[in-house]
C-alpha cells in the first residue's frame, strides 16, 4: 500500500519489525513535496519512533489474523486471560501491548483479538461498550444546570465524565475510541 493509506491503528511492517500507527499526519509543505508522518509503536518492545514517507512510497502491510475470543481473568504475573472460543485454547496479552483497552472489557466479555504470525498482538473493541456505575458522587441541590458533569468509576475501573443525573448502579454506553459518556442505557 502507499503511505497515505496509513491510518491510526494501522499495522505495518518496517525494518523487519511490525508497528501500529499511534498518530498519522498529512503534511504538503508549501512547493515541496507531500509527506505522511506517522507516530508507530513496535509491537515487540513497545518503543515509540516517528517515521517521515514520501506520499507516493510503498509501505508493506501485515496482515492480521482476527478470532472471537472471551477474556477469562486478570492473571497478576502474567496479564489479562482470554479463551479462543473455538478451540479452547488459552493464552494470556501483555498489559503494554492491551494499553487502556481492558478499560472496556468485563469478566466473560466476548472480545476479537488480533494474531500475528500466530501471537496474539492486540484487541478490537467493538466502538461502544456497557458499563455500569459503580462509583459517583451525589448531585448538590441546587447543582442541576444543564451541563454539570461529575466523575464516575464503573465496574472495570474506568472513570467517565458523566452528566448530574447519572447514578450507582446505572449502566451507561461509553465509546472506546474517545472514553467519553454516550448515553445512559436502560434494560
Amino acid at each position: 500500500m502507499d503511505a497515505t493509506s496509513i491510518r491510526k491503528g494501522s499495522f505495518i511492517k518496517h525494518k523487519g519489525d511490525l508497528w501500529q500507527a499511534v498518530d498519522v499526519t498529512h503534511r504538503t509543505p508549501g512547493n515541496k513535496r507531500g509527506f505522511v508522518q506517522v507516530k508507530m509503536r513496535n509491537m515487540k518492545n513497545g518503543g515509540h519512533v516517528t517515521e517521515r514517507f514520501a506520499s507516493n512510497e510503498d509501505v508493506e502491510a501485515a496482515w492480521l489474523d482476527a478470532r472471537k475470543a472471551q477474556y477469562l481473568y486478570d492473571d497478576a504475573n502474567t496479564g489479562p486471560v482470554f479463551m479462543d472460543t473455538e478451540n479452547f485454547e488459552q493464552f494470556g496479552l501483555d498489559r503494554e501491548v492491551l494499553g487502556d483497552a481492558m478499560s472496556y472489557v468485563k469478566e466473560n466479555d466476548e472480545v476479537e483479538v488480533t494474531f500475528y504470525e500466530g501471537t496474539a498482538i492486540g484487541l478490537r473493541l467493538p466502538a461502544k461498550v456497557d458499563l455500569i456505575v459503580t462509583e459517583t458522587e451525589d448531585v448538590v441541590r441546587g447543582d442541576t444546570s444543564t451541563n454539570v458533569q461529575k466523575p464516575a468509576t464503573t465496574e472495570t475501573g474506568l472513570v467517565v465524565k458523566v452528566p448530574a443525573h447519572i447514578n450507582i448502579g446505572d449502566k451507561i454506553r461509553v465509546s472506546t475510541t474517545t472514553g467519553e459518556f454516550q448515553e445512559r442505557v436502560n434494560d
